[in-house]
């Protein structure tokens, strides 16, 4: 079933209305407020979420302090 053509206006004060009642429900998880929360993502589609930074890359050889810290000697 399409959705019906709305005026901005209304589509806003439907998106109001939802998210007054997913918020005021104590039950957050529940099938009803799950199907509310689907119909307010096609209302209204949320931002897409940032990409994170990529994972550090592992360090090279340990330095000459490091080595010094954990008792290691020198290679000569």
């Amino acid at each position: 079933m399409p959705l019906p053509d709305l005026a901005p206006e209304e589509q806003a004060e439907l998106v109001r209305l939802l998210r007054q009642v997913i918020e005021a429900d104590p039950f957050p998880l529940s099938v009803r407020i799950r199907t509310l929360r689907s119909i307010l993502d096609k209302l209204e589609p949320s931002a897409p979420k940032p990409t994170p930074y990529p994972a550090p890359k592992p360090a090279g050889a340990p330095s000459l302090v490091y080595a010094k810290l954990r008792g290691g000697r020198r290679k000569r």
